[in-house]
């Protein structure tokens, strides 16, 4: 797992979905098997922003990178 491919996956599987809603997201690092994102727009300031990190950002970058531990916001 590179910040490359975790780059790929992002625009492919995640920007899509947060897009819709009016948000976004950086990848910030990829180190010891962590991402560190940050996530944006309309997704930044959300109540919800947490869960969408855990339940969707966390799980699609899981199930294509199984070595991922968890995804970190900063």
């Amino acid at each position: 797992m590179n910040k490359q491919a975790v780059e790929k996956v992002l625009n492919e599987k995640i920007r899509p979905r947060l897009a819709m809603d009016g948000g976004n997201i950086d990848l910030i690092d990829v180190k010891e098997n962590k991402v560190y994102v940050k996530l944006k727009g309309a997704c930044g300031c959300c109540p919800g922003a947490a869960m969408t990190l855990k339940m969707g950002v966390e799980r699609i970058l899981k199930q294509e990178f199984p070595e991922l531990l968890e995804v970190v916001p900063v």
